[in-house]
């Protein structure tokens, strides 16, 4: 069965969600904007989807850009079954 690992970005606001994007593609990350996954509570239907190597970079730009959001989480997907982590920051 494959087994998929990827992280996402959730966010408190869609206009909070536009301009991380924003910020992660002008450092040349490799995101990707895609629904918040069902798993996932969040205020906004946006988040933003990114590898483990960009956690540095994407937690610096969040910071340093005061961006609001409601976490990062760990998904694991193995098949067509989802489940969430949240990650501490």
């Amino acid at each position: 069965m494959n087994k998929e690992l990827f992280y996402v970005v959730t966010f408190q606001s869609t206009h909070h969600a536009i301009k991380g994007e924003k910020y992660f593609k002008e450092s040349n990350l490799a995101i990707k904007t895609i629904p918040t996954p069902r798993e996932i509570t969040a205020s906004c239907g946006l988040s933003i989807k990114f590898s483990m190597e960009d956690i540095k970079t994407i937690e610096e730009i969040i910071k340093a850009q005061d961006l609001s959001i409601e976490g990062i989480y760990e998904i694991e997907k193995i098949g067509f079954k989802k489940s969430a982590k949240k990650i501490d920051f």
